[in-house]
């Protein structure tokens, strides 16, 4: 019986996956910086194993009470959405908070090595993946500066995160389109103050010239982003 971290849900098996196990190839097109995204150690490990859906979603069912019933977080914003995102970027995170290069409190007791093998990381990655991202119209932003929003989105993220917020998930760029509201705003603000270890530096550099203002319209347009692969 696996050990529990922090999310979810209802199994949904029959899926095709995309574990990043699978690609043909590491992502070479990483530049880390200042020790952002080292592909060593346990990160590398999870990332060259094959991730079983199946335990993955067993894991979770213990924690749905957090990170919701299909993986949908909450639009509060305490828990973000994780159904669909890359297998990458869920690796990557958990593996920098499990190192302590990300602080998140509430995550540590459930990622530590005790409590989470390298293999169980594999498998909720793979499972999340899998999960189908469900529409929901709760979570969004005030809609006061949308059209502003859109414009910094355009100018400064749709570079890396894409035109339609689905990331990459060679380059560890997470699917963003459609998280909540609240989320992504205290995100953007841990980034900009310095307090969210493993940031892209390159975003890093990009939120440190923003207003609140600003914060608040990228992440209320990034809310309201269509969902869908």
């Amino acid at each position: 019986m696996y050990r529990a971290i922090g999310a979810l849900f209802l199994c949904i098996f029959s899926l095709p996956l995309h574990s990043f196990a699978q690609d043909k190839a590491m992502p070479n097109s990483l530049t880390p910086s200042s020790g952002w995204n080292q592909l060593s150690g346990e990160k590398l490990e999870a990332l060259n194993l094959k991730g079983d859906p199946v335990a993955g979603g067993d894991a979770f069912k213990i924690c749905q009470g957090c990170h919701r019933n299909g993986a949908m977080g909450t639009p509060s914003g305490a828990y973000p959405r994780l159904a669909g995102q890359h297998s990458s970027v869920l690796i990557e995170q958990i593996t920098d908070i499990r190192s302590g290069v990300r602080k998140n409190p509430k995550m540590e007791p459930y990622s530590d090595e005790h409590v989470l093998t390298i293999q169980e990381i594999a498998d909720i990655a793979a499972y999340l993946q899998a999960v189908p991202i469900q529409p929901n119209s709760l979570g969004i932003g005030p809609g006061n500066a949308l059209a502003k929003g859109e414009n910094l989105y355009l100018k400064d993220c749709a570079v890396c995160h894409g035109t339609k917020g689905l990331g990459d998930a060679k380059k560890f760029i997470p699917l963003i389109a459609g998280q909540y509201y609240k989320y992504v705003l205290r995100e953007l603000a841990y980034m900009q103050e310095g307090k969210r270890g493993n940031a892209n530096p390159d975003m890093v550099e990009v939120v440190k010239k923003y207003s609140k203002e600003d914060l608040e319209s990228v992440a209320d347009f990034v809310s309201r982003m269509p969902i869908g692969k």
